[in-house]
Order: structure tokens, then C-alpha cells, then sequence
């Protein structure tokens, strides 16, 4: 304790003389207090309460700001006023009766010595805490950031950012460890000069690489997993392993001075790479240069900045492998969901390049919605996996077809292949029966000595028939094809089912069986009824089978979006099941219930089929024709999404196919 300050007059409060040696001053008020007490260490205050009512205020205030560091603060009162003092000034650390006496102020001194002493060392004591949770909420923050970032390149720049900043670094570089193909030694492991910062000179800055040894630093720090501290990076010890080249600070006219080599351990304790942080600052936010500025204004990196970027470059090194990790699982699904395309298209390949093209206009329409500033699109906007799930979508919409019968998928007219040659051939006999017929009949007549008028009309009414069978059989051919079915040809296929001939046996036949007729009475398309049921069902199936693979909490709406893409807004389009059987377990859509994914998945796949050049069951429409039938046919009557359908024809985004072409 330095002094003893009296707040008031000292012969009012201090009997006798004072402790020899010991100084002692008398003040009258708050402002001199303090000015005494300015540069001159602690000092003891006896105060008058009167002086205490005078500047309470102020007194208190100057307290809480750490006057209480520099002073402690004894009241001196009458005995009669003692605990009305103490009431009034809670604040002051303690009470003696007056007169104090010189052997009690010598003993309160030594008291009020210590005091202060614990006052400060507890304040340190918080003054670490407070640094410490400061470090570790701002390790806890950066930690946050790398675990979230997804983007290698982006990691790695954040990683020698944030170490830069809690060091106070003015440049840093990131080194990457390269391991060669002996799995037994290092000889051919090499250090990737992955990235280089710097906020006081431009950085010409190329990928490299140098040998993973001890002549660098950064190798140094890779191959010991240890820190490594350089003050002055032009005076390294004699004995040092490591040297630095000064090619680049010559180029740059840079200085590098303090270094600080940190290895980036994962968690197997391997070092995968290296932080290399230059020149800490006594100022962060000064710029060094020119060069005469990085001698007074550079210091060396201390222990605590040790701590805090090995600390820093331990999350790092998990975040990177866990980003690496993320990227090779992501790699594998994609070549999963390729090879899943690959499955459908050889098992259906009239639709080959159907789920690219779909995924490539739906992602295409989904960037457009994002950057969309007007419309109601505007509030709209997708994140990256959000891309990324609805492409996954669009490749694996139609996987449900593996569960659908080849002949079904691959039905190009309305009778199979084999089904039409056996009509053919049917056909065939019927006109080889009615020519035999006709030949037996003729030569009866013949020998009959039947007219030649009689015999003529016999030819004219075989050839009649002879044709009639012949435009019969074209007919069927005509019906067989995937078009719009005429309601003249329709009835006329119809009518076959009662024509009969004669088979081997001599039983009738019909000219069609009532499954011909049938399949050739569908008006549009190739399938029955039936047919079309078991196409519809790749749709529940794409679902069954999507919600079984483990997707991440990104990916998790991909079955969803994939399962609805036959849905129409108006309630129509192919329907789902609820499990069971009967009509009850089938149910159609809602407009609420399909997310705008699936309705831009489903502008999508109405386009490209509309347009694809390899459907053997339909011809191509162009592709202006194709965006008039989605205007009319489908928006036009609330099937699909008219504001998406602007979006997809104004941007531009049906074209992303033609560049293919």
C-alpha cells in the first residue's frame, strides 16, 4: 500500500502523530481523490461521512468502473453514528470509531494492502475466464462455420481465414499433405500449395506442390506434428533444419518476419495438412506496407496464439475429412442414381435420355424460380441441396418401371409384335379358305355346265370378298397404331368379333377374339385399360422404393417429389395407393398436395415426352408445338402450373435440350 489518503480534516479523524515513513495526504474532494491517486498505486482512504453524502453519486460510479482496485475505502464516524453509516454507505469497505489511533491505522493498512492484492488477483483471475470463453465461443463459432461449409474450396479458405483472424495474421498459407503410392514409406508424399492470402499485397497465387521433407517449414511442421514458432523468419537458427526462400518477398517487396507452422490433425491424429500463418500484428487491422512498416509493427505469435490455431486446425482437420468423406458418399450415390437411370433406359430404351432431359429442364426452371424477383415467385428461393434433391428427383422418376413388365413398356402398337403376325397369318388362311371355297365351288359349276355369266359372277363376288378380307386386314393395321382410333375404323373392328370362318376342324372362328378387339378399340395410345393400369404403377413403385434408401436430411423430399409427377392439378393424372385393394385404397391428388418441385418435374416430362424423337408408339411434335399443347391442352385447363409454364417458355428453359440435339 502506497499511501494514505484522508477525505476531510485529518485532525478531525486521526489522533496523535502519524506512522513514520508512511505518506500521507489530505484531500477535499472526489476529483483530488482520484488525482492523487493517478500513477501512484493503491492508497488507503479514510473518508467523513460528510464527504461521502457530499459525492455519493459520483463516488459510487467511480467504484464500480475499478476505483475499488486503487483504493479501500474506510469510513470514519463517532461510535454513536457508526451503524447508521454503515447503513447509508454500503459501499465503503469498512468502519473505525474516531478517533483512529496511529497503532489501528498501521493495522488497518496492513489489512487494506491485502485487500486490494485480492481484489486484483481474483480481477485477473476473471479477466482470463472471460478471455478463455471469449476464445472458446469464438472457436465454438468457427467450428459452426467449417462443419456447415460443403464446398471444399470455400473450406479451405474459410479454415486459413479464421486462423489468420484469432492470431492476428496478415497473410497465411494452406498446405495440403499428398501421399505417394508406397504404403510403407513417405518417399514420394508431396505438400500441396493449396491457397495463399494475404491483406497487404496482391498474392500471385498457383497450385504447386514441393516435397514433403524438412527443408520447409510447413514440411517440417507435417512430417514432426509440431508447431512450429519463428520470430524472424531471415534469422533462423544455425542449426535449424528448415530454411525459407525469400524468391517471393523479393518479387512482392513483402517482408515475411514471424511465422507460426500449425499441423492440421484428423481424428486419427494423422496430419493431413499444414496452416502456415505470417507477420502477427500488434494492430490487426493495420496494413504492412510499405515493407519499412513490418519491423515496428509485427511481433512474434505467442503461446496463446498456439493454442488457439492448433485448437482451430483440429476442427479444421475433421471438417475437411468430414467435407471429403461427404463429397466421395455424394460421388457414390450419384454413380448409384446414374446407374439406376442406366437400369431403366436399358429395360425401356424407346425413353432413352428421358430422365437426363427431365433433370436437366426441371433443374434448369428450379434456377429460374430462384432468381425469379418478381411474380409469385419472388419469396422463393432454393438452396443448393434443394437444386440437388429435385435433379435427383427428375433422374429417378420413372425407376419404378423396373417393376413393370418389358412388353408393356416396350408396347409399340396396340396388338404385341408376335400378336399382330398371328392376325396376319389368321388373315391369310381366311383368304386361302375363301379362294379354296371359291376354286371348289367354280369347278362344281364347271362340271355342272354351268353358264359363263353364272361363272363370271362367281369371280366378280370372290374378288369383292377377296378385297373386302384384304381392306379388313389393312383396317386392323391402321387400328394398330398409337393414334387417335377412328370411331368408322373402331365400330368396324368391332363388327369383326361376328365374322367367322371355318377352322381345320371346321369350327367358327372369329375373325377377332374379344381380346383383339379389345386392345384395337383403344382410342389414343397402345395400352388397354389393364395395360395402363400396370404402366401407372412404376409411379407407386419409384415411391416404394425411393422412401427405403436412406436419404439425408436435404434429400429426405426426393420420394415425394418423384412420386407426384403424374399428378395434375385439377385432380386427374395417375393416382396413388394407399395400400389394400379396391377402388377405396386409390386415391388422386389434390393441387395443395403437389409441391412446386414436382409441378416444374411434371412441365418437364410433358415437354420432353412431347418433343422426344424415339417414342416408336407416337411422332415427335416441334417444340413450339409442343409449348402450345402445354398452354392450351394442359395449362389452359388447371392441369398444370400456368406461372411456371410462363417461367419455362419466357426464360428460355424448354431450349436447354436443343443445344443437345
Amino acid at each position: 500500500m502506497s499511501q494514505v489518503l484522508i477525505w476531510g480534516k485529518t485532525r478531525e479523524m486521526v489522533s496523535g502523530d502519524l506512522p513514520a515513513g508512511l505518506p500521507t495526504e489530505e484531500v477535499q474532494t472526489l476529483a483530488a481523490l482520484q488525482a492523487s491517486l493517478d500513477g501512484r498505486g493503491a492508497a488507503l482512504v479514510l473518508a467523513d461521512p460528510a464527504c461521502l453524502e457530499a459525492e455519493r453519486e459520483a463516488l459510487e460510479s467511480w467504484l464500480g468502473a475499478g476505483g475499488k482496485f486503487q483504493a479501500v475505502l474506510v469510513a470514519v464516524a463517532e461510535p454513536r453514528d457508526s451503524d447508521d453509516v454503515l447503513r447509508r454507505f454500503p459501499f465503503v469497505d469498512d468502519l473505525l470509531m474516531r478517533p483512529v489511533s496511529p497503532t489501528r491505522l498501521r493495522l488497518r493498512l496492513e489489512r487494506a494492502f491485502e485487500t486490494v492484492h485480492n481484489r486484483r488477483v481474483i480481477r485477473q483471475l476473471e479477466n482470463v475466464i472471460d478471455r478463455k470463453g471469449n476464445e472458446l465461443s469464438e472457436l465454438n463459432k468457427i467450428g459452426v462455420a467449417l462443419s456447415a461449409e460443403r464446398d471444399i474450396d470455400k473450406l479451405l479458405e474459410l479454415i486459413l481465414k479464421k486462423s489468420r483472424e484469432v492470431t492476428g495474421a496478415d497473410a497465411g498459407s494452406l498446405y495440403l499433405v499428398e501421399r505417394g503410392k508406397d504404403p510403407e514409406g513417405t518417399r514420394d508424399d508431396r505438400l500441396r500449395f493449396k491457397l495463399a492470402q494475404n491483406d497487404s499485397v496482391v498474392v500471385s497465387f498457383e497450385e504447386s506442390t514441393i516435397p514433403l521433407d524438412e527443408t520447409s517449414i510447413a514440411g517440417y511442421a507435417a512430417l514432426t506434428g509440431k508447431v512450429v514458432p519463428v520470430a524472424d523468419a531471415y534469422r533462423l537458427p544455425s542449426d535449424s533444419p528448415y530454411r525459407i526462400s525469400r524468391s517471393w518477398d523479393e518479387k512482392s517487396g513483402y517482408r515475411t518476419m514471424s511465422i507460426l507452422a500449425v499441423p492440421m490433425r484428423d481424428h486419427e491424429n494423422v496430419v493431413i495438412g499444414v496452416v502456415q500463418l505470417i507477420n502477427k500484428k500488434r494492430d490487426p487491422s493495420m496494413v504492412l506496407w510499405p515493407v519499412g512498416l513490418v519491423k515496428e509493427s509485427v511481433i512474434p505469435f505467442t503461446s496463446v496464439d498456439e493454442e488457439l490455431a492448433s485448437s482451430l486446425a483440429s476442427q479444421a482437420a475433421v471438417a475437411f475429412e468430414n467435407t471429403l468423406l461427404i463429397q466421395d458418399i455424394r460421388r457414390l450415390f450419384d454413380s448409384f442414381v446414374r446407374a439406376s437411370v442406366t437400369t431403366i433406359e436399358k429395360r425401356d430404351p424407346t425413353t432413352s435420355g428421358h430422365s437426363e432431359r427431365v433433370a436437366e429442364l426441371t433443374v434448369g426452371l428450379a434456377e429460374k424460380v430462384d432468381a425469379a424477383t418478381t411474380s409469385r415467385f419472388r419469396e422463393i428461393r432454393l438452396t443448393r441441396d434443394q437444386i440437388q434433391e429435385i435433379r435427383y428427383a427428375s433422374l429417378l422418376h420413372d425407376f419404378g418401371k423396373v417393376g413393370v413388365k418389358e412388353k408393356y413398356l416396350l408396347k409399340a402398337g396396340k396388338l404385341y409384335g408376335s400378336h399382330l403376325e398371328l392376325v396376319e397369318q389368321r388373315f391369310e388362311y381366311i383368304q386361302r379358305t375363301e379362294e379354296v371355297d371359291y376354286l371348289k365351288a367354280k369347278i362344281r359349276q364347271i362340271e355342272a355346265g354351268a353358264p359363263r355369266e353364272m361363272l363370271e359372277e362367281m369371280d366378280h363376288v370372290f374378288q369383292a370378298r377377296r378385297e373386302e378380307i384384304a381392306q379388313f386386314l389393312e383396317m386392323i393395321r391402321e387400328a394398330n397404331n398409337p393414334s387417335i382410333l377412328e370411331e368408322s375404323v373402331r365400330a368396324t373392328v368391332i363388327e369383326l368379333e361376328k365374322r367367322t370362318y371355318p377352322d381345320l376342324a371346321g369350327n367358327e372362328r372369329p375373325f377377332l377374339t374379344p381380346e383383339e378387339v379389345e386392345a384395337l378399340s383403344v382410342t389414343k395410345g397402345s395400352l388397354t385399360p389393364d395395360e395402363r393400369e400396370e404402366i401407372n404403377k412404376h409411379v407407386q413403385n419409384t415411391y416404394e422404393f425411393l422412401k427405403e434408401l436412406p436419404w439425408t436430411s436435404e434429400m429426405r423430399r426426393v420420394p415425394e417429389i418423384a412420386w407426384k409427377h403424374h399428378a395434375k392439378l385439377d385432380g386427374s393424372g395417375y393416382p396413388r395407393r394407399n395400400g389394400g385393394e379396391g377402388l377405396e385404397a386409390v386415391q388422386l391428388w389434390t393441387a395443395p398436395e403437389i409441391p412446386i418441385q414436382t409441378r416444374m418435374m411434371t412441365i418437364s416430362d410433358i415437354y420432353d415426352a412431347l418433343t422426344a424423337w424415339d417414342r416408336p408408339y407416337k411422332k415427335s411434335v416441334p417444340p413450339e408445338r409442343a409449348l402450345d399443347i402445354l398452354k392450351k391442352e394442359e395449362a389452359g385447363r388447371g392441369k398444370i402450373d400456368g406461372d411456371l409454364l410462363d417461367l419455362f417458355i419466357e426464360a428460355h428453359v424448354w431450349e436447354r435440350t436443343l443445344r443437345r440435339g
